[in-house]
């Protein structure tokens, strides 16, 4: 096999979804003459992710033999000895990326043609989402924290462009400027984080910054008793919270439901969520040491997989359920960061963007052919209709809740393991949350899958639904299985949602998949290690999973949803009158979106009135500029009196002024 990558086929990874964008965006619209249809823009766009998987696929199969690439591709500028490249790092961590990113977008694309053939900006969707993967493309396989910061605000940039796609939407709108908003916050602990490798390392460069790791780590932050590595650290997963939806900056992703299904299952299952996680799995050498970020990692990854699982067990909207799901997850993944099982968060990252892709479009599906109807609580019975929305949707939920022998069975559990095994004060909390997320996560899947596929049919009971149809569809018609461009996509996702996670589970976990990528020290965090003692092959730890509490609990979920949404129907509604300010919290989210928007806004609008009331206006306007003004004009209307034009009255300024010094030196010869 092939040891070296070529630089122009790497390059057309993430500009071949560029220039179908660039089609698609610039010809297919009407800022470019609505020069080409819509068959010409599809296929562009497709075409160029098409090109990007075959490529990525056969890098994969490259890396696979030994291969590896880290070169500058482009010298933009130098600033002193900061230099400011365009470059690539092509290894076993990249080559997955870029597979798992390309495979998905390829997915979506095909379902976009069947899920947006009714909306006038086609065009314009397949434009935005090309040029989503060719952001993500550009993030996964930079060699240098310039490019990885490029890449962040790109996929940053287009989500905000994809959740406000209907403009028209108020909710869309207020969705969108949510997300940017939100993301910000992150990206400033992101940016901090790079400046300060920047100012300390004085490179850019991530093997030249891994290289100074020994020096970073022996530095304390200025002016204070912390150490450098730890706040460097911090402000880097500080960005991931933001990107992949840590608690408290989580607010925007279920919101984000706003827009069109083809992108949650985009944004949500394999791109911008999995780009935080990706980033701290590449930064492993400069984590590994901080026990204090990582504790922080843990903690916070934590919270996000038990707290954000709750929400999803009272929500009625079908996308928005799925949602949630992937804040637990992506809470499952910052759990294993912290636990120093990179390859684990890694494996869980590939595994899931497939099940929760699946998810996504298998409910949009259900969405189409519930003629656009989202509230479960008027489905019902879609089994029958839908079929193969059925049986893949199942595959996904049971691939979600870890099913032994199922993807997520084989990653979800290696990441319970690792925080068992893992040393940290706050792994203790971590394994409880992650454990009792078993249950939490098994209990809202099924509640989902048996409310919307099972039961008697309810679809048309809904009293919402002559406002919702602005697609021409009657709401007397049976629901009908969708045409072949959005199911052939669920099947081809269900593949790898059942069989990924045994194919891939030894040598990305304790083979040479990640060696010399991703670093642990194992006398430190023994995780991984504890891990490999324990787990013997696909076989034996998947027939190991029916004995082990996770799957118990997952049963448990099952068994719980279906006896209380199909055995017995009037239980949920009772639990809810006892529970009632329970209920209250989490339908209000934990008064998360009311304290930002009461508290933290207000506050800040208070500060900004403040600030340019009292620093503005009063200080720098009212006492430094005309306050100077001022001042001028009074010294100059004294001096203008002293300047009468009349000789006597100088005669007397001279005399005055002779009398002044003479009594002066008198005084000063006493």
């Amino acid at each position: 096999m092939s040891q070296t990558l070529s630089a122009s086929t790497l390059l057309t990874v993430p500009l071949a979804p560029l220039a179908g964008s660039l089609l698609a965006g610039i010809l297919g619209t009407a800022f470019g003459g609505n020069r080409v249809g819509r068959a010409a823009s599809h296929g562009a766009t497709i075409l160029g992710v098409l090109v990007a998987f075959v490529l990525s696929a056969m890098t994969l199969q490259s890396v696979l033999g030994g291969a590896h690439f880290n070169q500058t591709i482009y010298e933009w500028m130098t600033v002193g000895g900061l230099k400011m490249e365009v470059g690539f790092l092509v290894d076993s961590l990249t080559a997955t990326m870029m597979c798992v990113v390309t495979f998905v977008s390829l997915m979506v694309h095909i379902y976009t043609i069947g899920y947006m053939a009714e909306d006038d900006g086609y065009n314009r969707f397949f434009s935005y989402i090309s040029l989503f993967t060719f952001s993500m493309l550009m993030l996964v396989m930079s060699n240098n924290f310039l490019q990885l910061f490029f890449g962040w605000e790109a996929v940053g940039l287009v989500s905000y462009l994809l959740i406000g796609f209907w403009y028209n939407r108020p909710t869309a709108i207020f969705a969108n400027m949510k997300a940017f908003l939100v993301n910000r916050v992150g990206d400033f602990g992101f940016i901090l984080g790079i400046g300060l490798i920047a100012a300390f390392a004085g490179t850019l460069n991530y093997g030249e910054v891994f290289a100074k790791s020994g020096e970073l780590a022996a530095m304390g932050f200025p002016g204070t008793d912390w150490m450098l590595i730890t706040v460097i650290c911090i402000g880097l997963f500080i960005g991931a919270m933001g990107k992949s939806a840590q608690f408290p900056l989580h607010v925007w992703l279920p919101d984000s439901m706003e827009g069109p299904t083809p992108i949650s299952a985009l944004i949500h299952a394999a791109t911008m969520v999995t780009a935080g996680i990706f980033m701290v799995a590449r930064m492993s050498p400069l984590f590994e040491l901080s026990d204090t970020a990582l504790n922080f990692i843990l903690i916070i990854g934590a919270i996000t997989a038990l707290f954000m699982g709750f929400l999803g067990i009272i929500q009625n909207d079908i996308k928005r359920v799925v949602a949630y799901s992937t804040l637990s997850q992506l809470g499952y993944m910052t759990v294993a960061l912290g636990a120093s099982a990179y390859s684990a968060a890694v494996f869980h990252l590939m595994t899931h963007a497939f099940f929760k892709a699946l998810l996504f479009l298998a409910a949009g599906s259900v969405i189409i052919g519930m003629h656009h109807n989202q509230d479960i609580r008027w489905m019902g019975g879609v089994r029958k209709y839908m079929p193969i929305t059925w049986i893949t949707f199942l595959l996904g939920s049971l691939a979600l809740i870890g099913t032994p022998f199922f993807s997520g069975f084989y990653s979800k559990d290696a990441i319970i393991e690792a925080v068992h095994a893992s040393n940290l004060p706050a792994s203790g909390f971590a394994y409880f949350a992650v454990l009792a997320g078993v249950f939490v996560t098994a209990f809202y899947s099924f509640r989902l899958y048996f409310l919307v596929f099972h039961g008697k049919e309810r679809y048309d009971q809904n009293p919402d639904a002559h406002h919702d149809d602005d697609h021409g569809h009657g709401h007397d018609e049976k629901p009908h299985e969708s045409p072949w461009v959005v199911w052939l996509p669920l099947v081809l996702l269900a593949i790898p949602s059942v069989v990924i996670g045994a194919m891939t589970l030894m040598p990305m976990l304790f083979g040479d998949f990640f060696k010399g990528v991703i670093h642990v020290d194992a006398a430190r965090h023994p995780a991984m290690a504890v891990l490999a003692e324990k787990i013997h092959g696909w076989m034996a730890m998947g027939a190991h999973g029916f004995v082990t509490a996770p799957f118990w609990l997952a049963a448990a979920g099952v068994a719980a949803a279906f006896y209380m949404y199909m055995v017995n129907p009037a239980l949920p509604a009772t639990i809810q009158r006892m529970f009632r300010p329970v209920y209250t919290v989490l339908d209000n989210k934990y008064y998360m979106d009311w304290i930002n928007e009461n508290i933290i806004a207000r506050g800040v609008r208070l500060l900004g009135t403040g600030l340019w009331q009292g620093g503005d206006r009063a200080l720098i306007d009212g006492a430094v500029v005309n306050g100077s003004w001022k001042l001028v004009g009074l010294v100059s209307g004294v001096v203008r009196r002293l300047q009468s034009g009349y000789l006597y009255h100088y005669a007397l300024i001279m005399i005055l002024g002779i009398f002044v010094l003479m009594t002066y030196f008198v005084w000063l010869n006493k």
